[in-house]
C-alpha cells in the first residue's frame, strides 16, 4: 500500500507557518505561495492567510501540492493532539456518509496508520476502473465529421469540395461511429492521468500505468462542470456511476500550475459542518423506519419574498392521538462545553418551530463525554414551544459510535423522562 513519506497532519483551525517542520517535514514558501494562490482562485474559503502562515478554517481532508501531502483532520476539543484517532473519525464519517469506500485491507492498514486519503481515494478509483474492464466498456454512438475513404453518413458537400479537389477517392462527411472512444471514457481518461501525475515514484504510479494500460486510448479532453452535466443517466451507464463520481472529485479538485511555477495541486476538503449534518441524517435514516419515524433532510419552506428556511434534519412521527409530531434538528459541529448558544441560533430555531408547527427542536452538537444523559426541553418565554441544547457523544469505546440515532430518536418519548447519552441543558 502507499505511503507517503512527505506528510504533514494538521487540525481544523490550526496554523501552518513557512520555514518550520512539522514532525521533521518541511512547509516550505513554495507551498505556502501555492496555497495562497488556490484559496483567492476559491474566493478565500477555506483558508486565513497571515505573515508567513496559514490557517485552516472549517473544511478538512487532504491537500497536495509539489510533493507534499497536508491532512486536515477534524476536532472537538482545541487541545486535542491524537492524530490517529481523528483521521480515523474522518475516514469513517465519509464512508459512512459514502463520499469514501474503504476496503477490508484498508481497514487494517488506517489503524497501523499507514494509509492517507489520497491513497484510499486514488486506490478505490483505480480499482473501479479495473472492475470496469473486467466487466468490459461500453461503446457509445457520436457523431463524427472527417475525410474517409468510403461514403457513409451526411456529404458535408462545401467541405468535400475544398478538401478533396485532388483527392476524388476521398469523402468528407458526418457519420455516426459506435467505438469506445466517447465522453464518458474521456472523462476517466483524464482522471487517470491526473492520478498518474500527481503519484509518480510511488507505488500507486505503477498501478495507475498498469490500469491505462488495459483502458483504450481516447481522446484528450479538459472536462469542467459543464461537462459531468451532459453525461447522460441510462441503464447502460449505470455501471459507470461511482467511477464518474470519484473522477468528478478528482478533476474538478485538480488545479494544475497553480502558482507562478509549475507545482500541482490535488484538494479534496469537505465543509466538516456539512460533513456533521450528512453523518447524522445517515444514523438516524439506519434506525428511523422500525422506531416509526420518517426523516427528513434538506426540508424547506417559503419564508418571506422567495426566501426559504430549512432545518438540517426534520424527525416526523405520529403519537397516540394519530396527530403528527415533529423534531426539528439543527447540527453544530463545534465544541459547546464551555459556552452558551449564541442567540442567532435560538432565534432560528423559534422560527423552524413557528413553520413547522413543531413543539420541540434540537441544537445538536458532538461531545467527548460518555456517560451523559438528561430528560427536559427548555420552554420559549411565550411557551409555545421549546428548545433542547443536547451534546452527544460520537464515541463508543474510542470507536464512532453507530447507535448515535437511536440515542437522538429517544427524544420522540413525548414529554416523559428518557436516559440517553445526550447532555441537555438549559439556555440563557
Amino acid at each position: 500500500m502507499l505511503h507517503f513519506k512527505n506528510i504533514i497532519q494538521v487540525f481544523e483551525y490550526n496554523s501552518l507557518q513557512y520555514g518550520t517542520e512539522y514532525n521533521g517535514v518541511l512547509f516550505k514558501e513554495s507551498h505556502f505561495n501555492a496555497l495562497v494562490k488556490f484559496n483567492e482562485l476559491h474566493q478565500n474559503r477555506y483558508f486565513n492567510i497571515g505573515y508567513k502562515k496559514i490557517t485552516f478554517k472549517n473544511y478538512v481532508g487532504v491537500l497536495q501540492v509539489d510533493g507534499l501531502v497536508i491532512e486536515i483532520l477534524p476536532k472537538i476539543d482545541q487541545y486535542e493532539t491524537n492524530t490517529v484517532l481523528w483521521q480515523s473519525v474522518l475516514i469513517q464519517m465519509l464512508k459512512v456518509t459514502k463520499k469514501l469506500k474503504v476496503n477490508a485491507v484498508g481497514e487494517a492498514q488506517i489503524k497501523k496508520q499507514n494509509i492517507h486519503l489520497l491513497d484510499i481515494y486514488f486506490e478505490w478509483f483505480l480499482n473501479e476502473v479495473e472492475l470496469l474492464i473486467r466487466q468490459g466498456l461500453i461503446k457509445q454512438y457520436y457523431k463524427e465529421t472527417k475525410n474517409i475513404k468510403a461514403l457513409k453518413g451526411k456529404l458535408e458537400f462545401s467541405r468535400h469540395l475544398s478538401k478533396n479537389l485532388v483527392h476524388k477517392e476521398r469523402f468528407y462527411t458526418t457519420h455516426q461511429v459506435y467505438e469506445k472512444d466517447h465522453l464518458i471514457h474521456q472523462v476517466i481518461g483524464q482522471a487517470l492521468e491526473i492520478v498518474a501525475s500527481m503519484s509518480k515514484g510511488n507505488h500507486l504510479y505503477h498501478h495507475c500505468k498498469s490500469v491505462q494500460l488495459d483502458f483504450p486510448e481516447v481522446t484528450s479532453i479538459q472536462a469542467t462542470h459543464h461537462t459531468f452535466n451532459k453525461i447522460p443517466k441510462t441503464r447502460k451507464t449505470a455501471p459507470y456511476e461511482t467511477v464518474l463520481a470519484i473522477a468528478r472529485l478528482i478533476i474538478l479538485n485538480y488545479a494544475p500550475n497553480v502558482a507562478s511555477g509549475n507545482e500541482n495541486m490535488l484538494a479534496l476538503l469537505f465543509d466538516m459542518n456539512s460533513l456533521w449534518e450528512e453523518y447524522v441524517l445517515v444514523r438516524l435514516k439506519q434506525v428511523a423506519e422500525e422506531k416509526g419515524v420518517e426523516v427528513y433532510g434538506q426540508n424547506s419552506k417559503g419564508f418571506w419574498n422567495g426566501i426559504t428556511i430549512r432545518p438540517d434534519i426534520v424527525l416526523v412521527k405520529k403519537n397516540y392521538e394519530n396527530r403528527e409530531e415533529f423534531l426539528i434538528i439543527d447540527t453544530k459541529w463545534k465544541n459547546i462545553d464551555y459556552a452558551e448558544p449564541s442567540i442567532h441560533d435560538l432565534r432560528q430555531m423559534y422560527v423552524y418551530n413557528e413553520f413547522w408547527k413543531s413543539t420541540r427542536s434540537l441544537l445538536l452538537y458532538p461531545s467527548m463525554s460518555t456517560h451523559l444523559h438528561s430528560d427536559h426541553f427548555i420552554s420559549y418565554e411565550d411557551h409555545k414551544h421549546s428548545c433542547c441544547l443536547g451534546k452527544i457523544s460520537i464515541f463508543k469505546e474510542e470507536e464512532l459510535d453507530v447507535s448515535l440515532g437511536e440515542e437522538i430518536l429517544k427524544l420522540f418519548k413525548s414529554n416523559e423522562p428518557y436516559q440517553s447519552n445526550i447532555q441537555t441543558q438549559k439556555m440563557p
